[in-house]
């Protein structure tokens, strides 16, 4: 049912390295680039992907209240060195690997321009 998410940057520069790194840990890559305007991540263009681009409307992005993006990363070894590399990125924490259900196994983090992301994976009990 996803296709895809949006997250603003206000710094194209920074941004972009940060996701080329961290996204390719999950088997991601450039897909597709929007001359002046940023880049989608993804697998195949027919999968979920992620978008970090500068708003349309040209005014400056910023971090929605109680929105995030949700990276599922197949084990709670993925999940933790995800989170880890998003830190040494110069991401900030939000939440530390662990459980959060039976099931869930998941970390939260921000990106450089404050953006809140998850990275998960469904543990079978």
């Amino acid at each position: 049912m996803l296709g895809y998410v949006t997250l603003g940057t206000n710094d194209k520069a920074a941004a972009f390295p940060f996701y080329d790194d961290l996204l390719s840990l999950l088997g991601a890559k450039r897909l597709q680039e929007m001359e002046g305007r940023g880049i989608w991540w993804g697998t195949a263009m027919e999968q979920p992907m992620l978008a970090v681009l500068s708003p349309y409307d040209g005014n400056p992005a910023t971090v929605g209240n109680g929105v995030m993006a949700a990276l599922q990363a197949g084990s709670k070894e993925m999940v933790e060195k995800v989170y880890a590399r998003a830190l040494e990125l110069g991401g900030s924490s939000e939440g530390e690997p662990g459980f959060r259900a039976d099931f869930f196994y998941g970390a939260y983090f921000r990106d450089l321009d404050g953006n809140k992301l998850a990275v998960f994976c469904f543990v079978q009990p």
